[in-house]
């Protein structure tokens, strides 16, 4: 009996594993039979064409939030669209019952879509770099177009030595990750005209005009993927020109009055040395109270700038004026009157000659003899 249980239970256990056993075989044969062309390794490769892969690139600017004058960085806002063309994407519309496909949000791009896409990076990157939305869109013949939105701070070489009436030029210089101009290359949209980029409706700058913004391309060297290499960049430039209404409000209209105020020191008597010391000295501290107030407000730089040469020029030009009142008060003293007087008809005009002179020289030479930094 226990023999015969034995037998039957053996029976029964050989029946339940066969199936089993034959659906793994299958599904192991069927992994041999996979071609190449389905596996993930086939998609995640370079598209098979010709030469290098051409992306084509453009980039609409939503907002520029901060520009650091210090730090010489900026911040700004964006949409980076990409197209591409790959043929292994490429589908039957009847078959799928839709004319294109679409990847919407980081989760279904990064997580459902399989295929090759250029992974582009911020080269001057300052300490932020963000990806906020993605949208893939795939069409039946294989061609990819993503948008991407971008928020990100750059690095720039600021040349404020015209401060406040200076105009930057920011780039924003995007490249492939890991893909030398052999194998990947970036052109500039073809829809654009000239480079230049779209700009959002909405876009406003308290302190600077927005004069143009365009794109170009180009080759970066590297050593990173191997000596000798060089990889396709894209460059995002945008012009701008300072707003100078506020510190020419601030700083410049009230130093000149200031100076000219100090001036009348030249029609007072030359007896009353006090008095004119007192009124010199006033607007000496006065230059001094503006430099500490704007100490925030300019940028800390090492070299000068245009408003640092016309606050210096203001404060020497005051200081001068003391020596002349000390030389007044010593003619005055030794009874040579007549010669005060006449030292006080010439300062008259020798002083706004020589103060709005130099004014114009440091114009002069911040706007056409200025050397590259």
């Amino acid at each position: 009996m226990q023999k015969s249980f034995g037998f039957f239970l053996a029976i029964f256990i050989a029946a339940i594993s066969f199936p089993t056993a034959a659906v793994a075989l299958a599904t192991s044969e069927t992994e041999l039979s996979i071609s190449p062309e389905q596996s993930n390794e086939f998609y995640n490769a370079l598209p098979q064409v010709e030469g290098p892969v051409i992306v084509t690139a453009s980039f609409e600017l939503r907002d520029i939030n901060d520009i650091d004058d210090e730090a010489e960085t900026f911040e700004f806002t964006g949409v980076l669209k990409l197209s591409w063309h790959d043929p292994r994407q490429a589908f039957n519309p009847a078959t799928k019952g839709i004319e294109e496909k679409m990847y919407q949000g980081h989760f279904q791009f990064n997580e459902i879509y399989t295929g090759w896409f250029p992974q582009v990076v911020l080269v001057n990157e300052s300490g932020m770099y963000e990806k906020h939305g993605a949208l893939l869109r795939v069409g039946s013949d294989g061609s990819m177009t993503l948008f991407e939105t971008v928020d990100a701070v750059a690095k720039v070489d600021l040349d404020l030595r015209r401060y406040p009436l200076d105009s930057q030029r920011l780039d924003a210089v995007f490249e492939v990750l890991g893909f030398d101009s052999n194998e990947v290359v970036l052109r500039v949209e073809s829809d654009t005209d000239d480079g230049v980029l779209n700009l959002d409706q909405l876009f406003r700058m308290p302190q600077w005009y927005l004069t143009k913004i365009n794109s170009s391309t180009g080759i970066r060297n590297t050593q990173l993927i191997g000596n000798g290499t060089a990889t396709s960049k894209f460059v995002v430039s945008m012009n701008l020109q300072r707003r100078s209404f506020f510190i020419v409000r601030l700083v410049l209209l009230p130093m000149i009055f200031i100076v000219m105020l100090s001036w009348v020191v030249f029609w007072m008597d030359t007896s009353s040395l006090g008095d004119r010391l007192s009124v010199s000295f006033i607007g000496i501290l006065t230059v001094v109270s503006y430099q500490i107030l704007l100490g925030e407000t300019l940028p800390r730089i090492a070299y000068l700038t245009l408003t640092n040469g016309f606050m210096t020029t203001s404060f020497f030009i005051m200081c001068i004026s003391v020596v002349v009142n000390l030389r007044v008060g010593n003619l005055d003293r030794r009874g040579l009157v007549e010669e005060g007087d006449r030292l006080d008809r010439r300062c008259r005009w020798m002083f706004p000659t020589i103060y709005f002179g130099i004014l114009l020289f440091i114009f002069w030479l911040s706007f056409f003899y200025l050397p590259p930094l």
